[in-house]
């Protein structure tokens, strides 16, 4: 089974810095896509979206945070789907069949970004302008505090 991005909230903060906000637990990809046509970096919420929000492939809706999860094909085939449809719906491409390859392509892409991480690793993106107008992205791993990634609740001891 591959691995791909789901959305993570911890508080309510992303409700306060973006346009549409993804709920918990959605699959999710980088979304730079959405910002290929700006030649300056938007201003307000739009702009918290470009610096570091990843997209929602279920609300469309964006997430500071993202984790690592596991995803059946099936569900990469329809979350592909899923995508192209947004391509044609709010970017304009011409058909389904069109904007398929396009979909794939940002769905590999994650499906690279996660390959080597472990499951529920954080995730958070930074998105910049080059020297030269072209977006750059930056993913950077959040590690979990302290040495152990869990902290023990409980232990089983023998009643002998």
């Amino acid at each position: 089974m591959a691995k791909l991005l789901r959305t993570i909230r911890f508080d309510a903060s992303d409700d306060h810095v973006f346009e549409q906000t993804a709920g918990p637990d959605e699959w999710a990809v980088s979304g730079a896509f959405a910002f290929a046509g700006l030649t300056s970096p938007p201003i307000g919420k739009q702009r918290q979206a470009f610096a570091n929000g990843f997209l929602s492939l279920e609300s469309f809706g964006r997430s500071t945070f993202v984790t690592v999860a596991d995803c059946p094909v099936a569900v990469q085939a329809e979350l592909t789907e899923a995508l192209a449809a947004h391509f044609v719906e709010h970017y304009g491409a011409p058909s389904l069949e069109a904007a398929m390859p396009a979909a794939r392509e940002e769905i590999d892409d994650t499906l690279d970004l996660c390959r080597e991480a472990e499951i529920n690793r954080l995730f958070a993106v930074q998105r910049r302008f080059d020297e030269t107008g072209q977006i750059r992205e930056a993913f950077r791993m959040v590690e979990p505090p302290g040495e152990a990634p869990h902290t023990k609740v409980w232990e089983v001891v023998d009643d002998a």
